[in-house]
């Protein structure tokens, strides 16, 4: 047969595997190999496959083959991939819409349960292969039988399984398979238990004695060697047992060797041991499930290769008909001899024959076991010295029947001798007969034989002379009463006969030979209930003929008895094992039955027997009769065809007579009720179970109606009562069950009648809701047989009878076990779910095959609008029931759109029944609400979603359905239309719902639904004269919804553009705006976010993401619960990337939200039910946490106070105790553990491709420690991977702004703490300035050098300008984030001079920390001094301070710049007083410097006079060498009362207080103009220098700068300073910079490396900006002595100036605690007055107390003044011989701001020692009052947009504890309050309504 190539499943292949082939690319990209490259196999077998069918040669068979294997495969595939479940029949693809729903539905879960849950084997199969005997001294050949043995009934189950194996133990025949492998066949799984055992017996052929010398004895024996054992239940893993190797054991007594393996499994030991030569069996063994030609298939090798097949002991569990089998199994089992006149026992070995009637041997018919070849002699073996040998020896003698009559069997007894010859001496033999005269064969059991005597030479081969003996001791003891002497010897053997053609029943052989005996008639017919069933179905057809053979006898008399044993052979068939005999009796009935009159006799005897079932007190028989029904009427019918043909039809009214009567009969039966569990019911069930199977056989004699009717009156005749028993019921509606599934029921005609009682029977179980899976099968069978689409007027009718009867009882019935709880176990899960899915199916094929006259009848049908509204609500509620995801598996696609277009249909009817009945005056919310539900979860299933299909999925679901989408949205319009003012009951219900489907990526969905808001806003503005419910509910949804990953950048702008344009013409145009706006800008954000969170490591761009949305909850929507949620993700996100101190601040929001009340608050997040006061302590108790971790321990002891306070108000000592003792720990953590001070980095986006809260916005961003802009650069540009780097550091212009890409700008900035009052006080230990220099930053400072006019060659300083550029953030560093954006810039421009003046400025303040720490010996290494003092001394001999003199002191500049005469005098004071501080070095210096340095220092010194000498200076004016003054740091301490001379590094010595001078990061800014020759003596210096502290060892680079840079700077940053060593290069076009100098660090970049000291002219603003409060130095209004106060309170000056005040207005700010400072008196000053101590206002808008925010860009702690190598750079930086050395404090105007000046008064002499400072009492408060501003603070500009920020930080001034009882100790939480605010009170954030109870 051919098929033609155009075959479904080739089409289906096709298809599939260009499905596949971009999966698989799929699964290589995803580094799954393993599947890759079984997918590839798969796809290869497949192309194959379909070669072979396109080539179109296969036949019929081989094709069905192909097919099956392809459709495997892809089922394969499909479920590796998980892609969906393919319905098929008869292996082609099924079209849903030409089947019923139930039958797409079982072939679904067929195909489901088939790949889930296995078919459990029934059947199960041995493998053993022998491998060889591990033995250490063999040397002879051995026998090996296996078998299985029952340790529980003690007895063997199977045959033997017998092999040899050569002298060295390996198989004799190793290239014969089948005679070392073996399958034990037929295991029940009854067999797989614990207590079944492998067995293997070991026989040696060979000498008597193993030890015996060679020669000894030349016969040989087969003698015990040993035994092993294994239990079945150890291969029950399934798993192949290969080389197994089992113990071999050997019994301690020979005499004991046939139990032992018995003794072995009972673990007896003191009875066997290892065999001597401890030998081991290595076997292979594996356990194989299945039937055995399943087997044959799957193992096709161990078949081809050969192997023996070991069958059980007698007949398998199941026989089937046509077996031939005739095996006699015989046990040779023991046997008791005399010792014959001998002195010792007999060594006895038996030889066993087969001799046939003629007396001769018969050849090969003794099987030893499978894998041996069938022989025809038997050797026992020989035990040693026994009279009494036990051998439990099994053999097979397979004879042929034809042999059996006449054969005996022969066993021979020979005594073995152990002498040298060895002889073998006949000493007695036995016989047994196999078939008795009578034709019975030899009875199974043990059978005592005689041993009767005889020599040697006595000739056995004439049977005759022996056979007429007695062979039995039973019968010899029976029959003859002589002496017993000759029966002392006997012999006992146990039979048992295997056989399908020999009986050894007598009444079996009586029945078949009845006519012999015409009078035993009755007696064997009543014997043959005790004959064994095996025994009749061996002769099932003669059996038969018998009894008809009887009946036709004489009916009269034997007609009750035939009748009884038909029904007892009949209900023999249905015993499991005799089941398979079924057929041969159906064979019988079609071919050999030919009892024609038989069927009256049967019809009587059956009607008799139903007659008096309702009498009958015993109803065992009757029910026997009952079960037999079946075939009784087969042969009732079969009877009356065979007399029709024989009469040509005769007696056809009388035959439809009896069977009418005889039915009415069992209708008045079956309609009698029994009370309880009767007999009648009892009786009841049995005719139910049995009379589906009569149907067709009254189809063989009636018409189709005529049958159908009798069957409906029988059916309609049961008892509807429902009380009745429960099993009469379940067997009432199998029986329902069994007719539905009858041919009968398949004809139209005979449906049609047979329905309506069908209906009845299933509407009173569902009711009940009793049987439900018979029920389910019951109506799945009912819809199978209704195809859809089938127009005939029957199929019409049926469904309405069905639509009127079941429709109501199904829906209650689907809502009732959906709505049970789900069973615990899986099999009762399963059923739950079979039962459930067969409902569906059921209501879903009833709804498709519903017409529109079945809906209008429905509809019709409802009497009131009460019942329409039930029924409505109920289907509704079904549907969405039907559309969960768990209805049906995963992979069911098909079903799933199949039932979603049923839905679909069946909604749009009964929408209109909602218009018609439901509007208006009749307006029912509940009906509206559950419609519009299920609308929308109709469309939001993950079936439809179209777009996640693959392309030709997605085609073929468009083709076959459409978009059910897009129809059920306009569904939803439409419906929302017909509303009106009934519109307002779902405002703001509808929003989330309706929001949803708006979401989903369908544009015509979108378009159709998105208007709904409009109308929504319209209605709700009407009632209230606004739609904040619906702002509200728009928000909350929109965040849950986008989260889930529903929305896209498309949706806004729809959303957006839709509405506007909806709203254009409403009278609330512009709240409508507004609102609109809102969620557009809220949508932007969350699609930020989400995209942000799709990636993988916590980067910058989530946590900034974060921080946006959650300000945007907070200051735009007022969202408490979002805003909360937000400051949580944002926590996590935190602590994952490891910033524990921005974690730390972003609880602080939530902690501020909370008071420290006992309210109670709900359980939110992962914080318990608890109150406000336990949460708010929970969570100090957690940011404290964290502020240690990051290190910000000034802010956790705050914490720790505010905590504390609340402990304390409690009396809770025990907390108070332990938050103190943690408040200590975080001071000595400050002092004790080192911190790094990062860098911070200004980074600009530019360009439309950024996220929407970074797109053309500048961030100034925290780096991490050790980060530098090269790292930092690079990891900005691997967050953007498709970002430019810009290369310039100019503002961009509109083009880049509005570019379609991505542009990055990054250069490092300088943080300008706010305070210096911290960073400038003496004695303040630098591990505590660290924190304030980098902490709670809003101003960041950016320098630029530019040559303004011509550039002079000569001396480029007197062209140079710098722009200063100061960057204000919304938010102070380090926040909630690492980043915060610029709120604010500011560009200043610096003159020439004014550049000069900061420069020198800086120098000198650095020179005064190095010599105070050289003096206070906070320097361990000399050698940074050193350093310093050569880079600025020696520079002069190369140009040094002189380049400035030469630019601006010289006369044309003087007069062309009259207004800078003051500022001339400034750089003059400056340059005398770096001579000051020179000189006062040197002389440090020389009390410090080592020997090996001294040189230098000599060079130092005298290049010092030749500077000196180029300033025009011999010796300084008394008022000025008396101490330096000037500087705005401080200077030397000097004695107070002393006399003015000369400095002296002496008089330090005695100064009480020793603390670092806040200058700024000296190690980075040393300088390095040292000539070749001091620059080598440094290098050397430094580098031997033997300190411990390797914080000074760096070598200092070649340059030959005077007044080195704040940093090292990159070679290609342009100089800004002169050089003797090279010619100053020119400042480089700005639009020229490289990559490298486009993002550039502090110590790197041109500018802050000249210019990064903190001043701020006022000269030069290009921004109108408010003037400090502090006039400028320079300013030409001021007078000399106003110019030279000094601004700081300086340990160098003598004077000290009155500490600014801490506290805020409030007065709440307090900080930890400083050491309190010794007063001050004046020092001789030059130009000096006495100026008042009150503080100077820094700005008419700013507080006069600020808070400080100190943060160097590195980390360059003054304490350590030549800082580690590892964290600062190079001490020269080879930039310039005049640059400045960069502060990380404020200086110049800043500074003025918030200290106070004082006055110096006259000079007072040096060289007097110091005296220890002495305190009056009235000083003491002040020293108190005296504090430093708080490090926590984080405030608010005024002129700022409001921000949420954490304004706990700060204390309020503590005040006693209130006077209350003390509470119980519980477990509370504390936190922070509001602090102070960074200025003064300006405009706060719109305040949150207080929810926070319940959060």
């Amino acid at each position: 047969m051919v098929i033609p190539t155009e075959d479904s499943v080739i089409t289906e292949m096709t298809s599939t595997l260009r499905d596949w082939g971009t999966m698989w690319k799929q699964l290589y990209v995803r580094n799954e190999g393993d599947l890759f490259h079984r997918l590839w196999h798969i796809m290869n077998e497949i192309l194959d496959l379909r070669r072979q069918v396109l080539v179109g040669h296969l036949t019929h068979d081989r094709m069905k083959d192909v097919k099956r294997h392809i459709t495997a495969r892809l089922d394969w595939g499909n479920e590796q991939l998980g892609l969906d479940l393919v319905p098929r029949k008869e292996y082609a693809m099924v079209d849903p819409e030409d089947i019923s729903i139930t039958e797409l539905y079982r072939l679904m879960e067929h195909r489901h349960r088939k790949k889930d849950t296995p078919m459990q084997a029934s059947s199960h199969h041995l493998f053993v292969q022998m491998k060889s005997l591990m033995c250490s001294n063999l040397g002879e050949e051995l026998e090996v039988i296996f078998s299985l043995f029952d340790s529980k009934e003690n007895r063997p189950i199977s045959e033997r399984f017998f092999l040899r194996l050569n002298r060295n133990g390996l198989p004799k025949a190793p290239d014969k398979p089948e005679r070392h492998c073996s399958l034990f066949v037929d295991l029940g799984s009854s067999d797989l238990r614990k207590d079944i055992y492998i067995t293997v017996h070991i026989i040696r052929i060979g000498r008597m004695g193993a030890g015996e010398k060679k020669n000894a004895c030349s016969v040989q024996y087969r003698r015990p060697f040993g035994c092993a054992v294994l239990s079945i239940a150890d291969l029950l893993t399934g798993e192949t047992k290969d080389d197994l190797v089992l113990k071999v054991y050997m019994c301690n007594t020979e005499s004991e060797w046939y139990q032992i393996h018995e003794n072995i499994i009972k673990k007896l030991n003191a009875r066997y041991n290892l065999t001597g030569s401890n030998a081991g069996l290595a076997v292979s063994l594996q356990l194989l499930h299945g039937d055995i030609e399943q087997i044959r298939r799957e193992y096709s090798s161990v078949f081809s290769h050969g192997v023996s097949i070991t069958r059980k002991l007698g007949f398998s569990n199941i026989i089937m008909p046509g077996e031939m089998r005739n095996d006699l199994y015989i046990t040779v089992e023991r046997g008791e001899f005399e010792k014959g006149g001998k002195s010792v026992a007999r060594n006895v070995e038996v030889t066993m024959f087969i001799v046939d009637s003629n007396g001769l041997p018969l050849k090969d018919f003794i099987s030893f076991g499978s894998g041996e070849p069938p022989a025809s002699e038997y050797h026992s073996f020989v035990l040693y010295h026994n009279n009494s040998p036990r051998w439990s020896e099994l053999l097979k003698l397979p004879i042929p029947v034809d042999k059996f009559r006449g054969s005996h069997i022969r066993f021979e007894f020979r005594h073995c001798s152990t002498k040298e010859k060895g002889e073998k001496k006949l000493f007695g033999f036995s016989f047994v007969p196999l078939m008795q005269e009578d034709g019975r064969t030899l009875p199974d059991g043990t059978h005592e034989l005689i041993v009767h005597k005889c020599e040697e030479n006595t000739n056995l081969q004439d049977t005759t002379r022996y056979l007429k003996l007695p062979f039995s001791k039973v019968i010899f003891l029976g029959n003859n009463n002589q002496t017993m002497k000759a029966t002392k010897e006997s012999f006992w053997i146990t039979s048992f006969l295997c056989s399908t053609k020999l009986t050894q029943n007598g009444d079996m052989l009586d029945l078949l030979k009845w006519r012999t005996h015409p009078d035993k008639i009755t007696g064997c017919l009543s014997k043959l209930k005790e004959i064994d069933g095996s025994e009749i179905v061996k002769f099932l057809q003669d059996t038969l003929d018998t009894l008809f053979g009887i009946l036709d006898e004489n009916s009269q008399k034997y007609g009750s008895k035939v009748f009884d044993s038909l029904v007892h052979i009949i209900n023999l068939l249905q015993d499991s094992k005799f089941h398979h005999f079924k057929p041969v009796m159906d064979t019988y009935i079609e071919s050999h039955f030919a009892g024609a009159l038989a069927y009256r006799d049967l019809i009587k005897v059956l009607k008799w027997y139903v007659d008096r079932i309702t009498e009958a007190e015993r109803q065992e028989h009757i029910q026997e009769v009952l079960k037999a029904q079946e075939y009784i009427f087969k042969y009732i019918v079969q009877s009356r065809r065979l007399f029709s043909l024989a009469t040509g039809g005769q007696n056809e009214e009388e035959f439809r007579c009896c069977i009418q009567e005889l039915l009415m009969s069992v209708r008045f039966f079956l309609s009698q009720e029994s009370k309880g569990a009767g007999a009648l019911s009892q009786s009841q069930a049995v005719f139910l179970s049995s009379f589906p199977a009569v149907y067709s056989e009254l189809l063989k004699l009636f018409d189709v109606r005529e049958v159908a009717n009798l069957v409906q009156d029988t059916l309609g005749s049961l008892p509807t009562i429902v009380h009745v028993d429960d099993s009469l019921q379940a067997i009432k509606l199998q029986c329902i069950g069994k007719t539905v599934e009858s041919q009968l029921y398949t004809n139209p005609d005979s449906r049609y009648i047979l329905l309506p009682v069908v209906l009845h029977h299933l509407h009173i179980h569902l009711q009940e809701q009793k049987d439900l899976i018979m029920c389910a099968r019951i109506l799945s069978n009912v819809f199978c047989l209704i195809k859809k689409n089938s127009s005939e007027k029957s199929v019409l009718e049926e469904i309405d009878v069905i639509v009127a009867s079941l429709l109501d009882i199904l829906l209650r019935t689907i809502l009732e076990i959906t709505s049970r709880p789900q069973a615990t176990s899986s099999a009762m899960r399963l059923q739950f779910q079979d039962v459930t899915g067969e409902f569906v199916a059921c209501l879903l094929s009833l709804l498709r095959q519903m017409t529109d006259r079945h809906y209008q009848q429905l509809l019709n049908s409802f009497n009131t609008k009460e019942e329409l509204r039930d029924f409505l609500l109920q289907i509704f509620t079904v549907f969405r029931i039907l559309i969960r995801p768990e209805m049906f598996p995963k992979d069911w696609t098909v079903m799933r759109l199949v039932a979603n277009n049923v839905i679909i249909t069946t909604v749009l009817y009964l929408s209109d029944a909602l218009r018609k009945n439901f509007l208006n005056e009749n307006f029912d919310y509940k009906i509206w609400d559950s419609y519009f539900y299920l609308a929308v979860i109709f469309i939001n299933q993950l079936c439809l979603q179209l777009e996640m299909f693959t392309p030709s999925k997605k085609k073929k679901v468009l083709e076959k359905y459409g978009d059910m989408r897009v129809t059920m949205g306009c569904e939803i319009f439409s419906m929302w239309q017909n509303l009106g003012e009934h519109k307002l009951h779902f405002i703001p219900a509808l929003i989330g719902p309706f929001l949803e489907v708006t979401l989903i990526p369908q544009p015509d969905l979108r378009n159709v639904m998105i208007p709904i808001f409009h109308d929504m806003m319209d209605w709700e503005q009407r009632r209230s004269g606004n739609f904040k419910q619906v702002e509200a509910k728009l928000i909350d949804k929109l965040d849950s919804l986008m989260s889930e990953g529903k929305g896209d950048e498309t949706y806004r702008e729809l959303f957006n553009s839709i509405l506007l344009k909806k709203i254009e013409r409403e009278t609330w145009r512009e709240s409508g705006v507004s609102l609109i706006a809102t969620v557009t800008r809220l949508m932007e954000r969350l699609l930020d976010y989400r995209d942000c969170m799709k990636m993988g490591e916590v980067d910058g761009k989530k946590i900034g993401c974060t921080v946006s949305l959650l300000n945007f909850y907070k200051t735009e929507l007022n969202k408490e619960e979002m805003y909360i949620r937000y400051i949580h993700k944002l926590y996590d996100l935190h602590l994952k990337a490891q910033n524990f101190t921005e974690a730390a601040y972003t609880l602080l929001l939530y902690d501020e939200l909370l008071e420290w009340s006992d309210r109670p608050l709900r359980e939110f997040l992962t914080y318990p039910m608890q109150t406000e006061w336990q949460r708010k302590e929970h969570l100090h108790l957690t940011i404290i946490q964290n502020f240690d971790r990051g290190k910000c321990w000034e802010n956790g002891i705050i914490l720790c106070r505010k905590i504390a306070e609340q402990y304390e108000s409690y009396y809770d000592y025990r907390n108070l105790s332990k938050m103190r003792m943690m408040e200590a720990s975080l001071y000595d953590k400050i002092m004790d553990q080192q911190r790094l001070e990062p860098e911070f980095f200004r980074v600009g986006f530019y360009g439309k491709k950024f996220p929407f809260f970074l797109r053309n916005k500048e961030f100034v961003c925290r780096g991490h420690d050790y980060e530098r802009l090269e790292a930092f650069q690079q990891r900005m540009l691997n967050e953007f991977p498709h970002a430019i780097a810009m290369q310039h550091a100019n503002q961009p212009d509109e083009t880049i702004f509005q570019a379609e890409a991505q542009y990055l700008q990054i250069y490092a900035v300088t943080p300008i703490p706010e305070s210096q009052e911290v960073l400038q006080r003496e004695g303040v230990p630098d591990n505590i300035k660290s924190f304030y220099k980098v902490n709670h930053i809003w101003k960041f400072r950016y320098d630029r050098p530019f040559h303004k006019g011509t550039k002079d060659k000569e001396n480029e300083f007197k062209s140079l300008w710098v722009e200063r550029t100061s960057l204000y953030l919304v938010q102070s560093l380090p926040g909630i984030s690492r980043w915060f954006e610029v709120e604010k810039r500011e560009v200043v421009e610096m003159s020439p001079l004014e550049n000069a003046i900061e420069v020198l400025e800086n120098k000198n303040q650095q020179l005064k920390a190095l010599i105070s720490q050289c003096q206070t010996r906070q320097m361990q290494n000399i050698n940074p001094l050193t350093m310093c003092l050569n880079g600025v001394i020696d520079a002069a001999v190369n140009g040094g301070v002189s380049r400035y003199q030469e630019a601006f002191f010289v006369k044309d500049y003087i007069l062309s710049h009259p207004e800078d005469g003051e500022k001339i005098a400034r750089l003059r004071e400056l340059m005398l007083e770096q001579a000051q501080i020179l000189e006062f070095g040197l002389a440090v210096h020389e009390k410090f410097v080592p020997q090996d340095m001294r040189p230098l220092h000599k060079k130092l010194v005298d290049q010092f006079f030749v500077m000196k000498s180029s300033f025009g200076i011999q010796e300084f004016p008394a008022c000025i060498q008396a101490s330096p003054v000037h500087f705005p740091n401080g200077s030397p301490r000097v004695c107070r009362n002393s006399a003015p001379a000369s400095m002296s590094p002496d008089g330090t010595r005695v100064i009480p207080r020793r603390s670092p001078l806040s200058y700024p990061a000296v190690n980075r800014y040393s300088s390095s103009s040292l000539s070749s020759q001091a620059s080598a003596e440094v290098s050397n210096i430094t580098g031997q220098s033997e300190s411990s502290d390797e914080v000074f060892n760096m070598q200092p680079s070649p340059s030959t700068s005077s007044l080195s840079s704040t940093h090292s700077a990159s070679p290609n940053v342009t100089s800004s300073a002169p050089s003797s060593a090279r010619a100053s290069p020119l400042l480089s076009d700005k639009h020229k910079h490289s990559r490298e100098n486009s993002c550039l660090s502090p110590r790197d970049r041109p500018c802050s490396a000249i210019y990064p000291t903190p001043v701020e002219p006022s000269q030069r603003t290009l921004f109108n900006h408010i003037g400090d409060g502090a006039l400028p130095r320079s300013d030409p209004n001021l007078s000399a002595p106003e110019k030279a106060v000094n601004p700081t309170p300086s340990s160098w000056s003598l004077d000290s100036g009155k500490e600014a005040k801490n506290m805020s207005d409030g007065g709440k700010l307090i900080s930890p605690p400083v050491p309190p400072r010794p007063t001050q008196t004046a020092s001789p000053a030059r130009h000096t007055t006495p100026v008042s101590p009150s503080p100077v206002g820094r700005s008419p808008l700013k507080g006069s107390v600020q808070s400080f925010t100190p943060s160097p860009v590195e980390y360059n702690s003054p304490g350590l003044s030549s800082n580690s190598p590892v964290l600062s750079g190079s001490y020269s930086s080879g930039i310039s011989s005049l640059s400045r050395c960069s502060t990380s404090e404020t200086s110049g105007f800043e500074n003025q701001a918030n200290e106070q000046s004082v006055a110096m008064p006259g000079p007072v002499p040096v060289s007097v020692p110091m005296p220890v400072p002495s305190f009056s009492g009235s000083e003491e408060p002040v020293r108190k009052e005296s504090k430093t501003p708080p490090p926590y603070s984080v405030y608010e500009r005024t002129l700022r947009r409001p921000v949420p920020l954490p304004h706990s930080l700060s204390i309020p001034v503590t005040s006693e504890p209130p006077a209350l009882p003390p509470k119980p100790l519980a477990a509370r939480s504390s936190h922070l309050e509001n602090g102070t605010r960074r200025t003064e009170p300006g405009p706060r954030p719109r305040p949150l309504p207080r929810k926070v109870s319940q959060l």
